[in-house]
């Protein structure tokens, strides 16, 4: 089998999605966003866990030029044989797994987090990341958005990140909407959204509208498809694969932490002077907790 299949087939897959019917367009964005359970599960329950029918697969793998279900399948699972490989978990791990139930509920936790990190970081490229602080240092204005549980990502990346870069703005601001904001907003500027499925309503419309306006889109996600509605410059992917109901973060903190590096090291000399700046004003102003002194 050609051992490109599956990367010639994804790559398919998001070029023709803007022109796919929207069952289609639902099916394409399962494989492109679960390619190991795609490989793994039957069509029945595909269907189930994208949510379209077994016909609509059918229908894709027609599309596709493959003669049957099953084989549009084959080049996935064939490459997930390909690179499975079992990682030993550490002793604490092992450990905790059999000290009763909490134990074991906390062992898968810690276990997914671990593998959530590594994932994300595995899928980035230094050339990506240095294409984004670029983006990020050369705008005009730097729109950072996100609502939400994804909210608490941005509020941290603005925290940081505005000390190495004076351009960056968390938005909306007060009782504004993220649209309100980017009004003055061209291609000068760059938005940064922050998005994870379930995509909310108010950051997709900020992104289409930013597309619109000739602003440069960076997405952090969880998929490379997010919406057919726009089109993003750079699109950093993360896993937030989760034990529980909601997505787990930690691999994009992780990706975060590694830009807000990159930042403070392309801002050079200005950067750590306006970083010691700020150290200083809240030293000044007693900002931090400490022992009261004697007099």
């Amino acid at each position: 089998m050609d051992p490109t299949l599956k990367s010639k087939t994804i790559s398919m897959l998001k070029g023709e999605i803007p022109d796919l019917s929207p069952r289609l367009q639902t099916v394409a964005k399962y494989i492109v966003d679960h390619p190991a359970d795609f490989g793994l599960d039957s069509i029945r329950e595909t269907a189930r866990k994208s949510g379209v029918s077994t016909y609509s697969l059918v229908r894709m793998a027609k599309h596709l030029n493959f003669e049957s279900f099953e084989d549009l399948r084959e080049p996935f699972r064939h490459a997930l044989v390909a690179s499975t490989h079992v990682t030993d978990l550490p002793d604490w791990l092992n450990n905790l797994q059999s000290s009763g139930a909490k134990g074991a509920a906390q062992a898968e936790a810690a276990a997914n987090s671990i593998g959530v990190v590594h994932r994300s970081l595995e899928l980035q490229t230094t050339g990506q990341l240095e294409r984004v602080v670029e983006m990020l240092l050369g705008a005009r204005n730097t729109y950072l958005t996100a609502v939400r549980a994804s909210y608490g990502l941005a509020y941290y990346f603005h925290y940081v990140g505005r000390m190495a870069l004076p351009s960056l703005q968390l938005i909306p601001r007060h009782m504004n909407s993220a649209i309100d904001e980017l009004n003055d907003a061209g291609p000068e500027d760059v938005l940064v959204a922050i998005t994870f499925t379930p995509y909310s309503k108010e950051t997709i419309e900020a992104c289409k509208f930013a597309n619109e306006r000739g602003v440069k889109l960076i997405i952090l996600s969880d998929s490379e498809i997010v919406s057919s509605e726009f089109t993003p410059h750079e699109n950093v992917i993360v896993s937030v694969v989760s034990t529980h109901h909601f997505g787990c973060y930690v691999g994009a903190m992780a990706v975060m932490e590694g830009l807000l590096a990159m930042l403070v090291e392309a801002g050079g000399n200005d950067a750590k002077l306006r970083i010691k700046n700020y150290e200083d004003l809240r030293q000044s102003h007693d900002a931090y907790w400490g022992p009261r002194k004697k007099h």
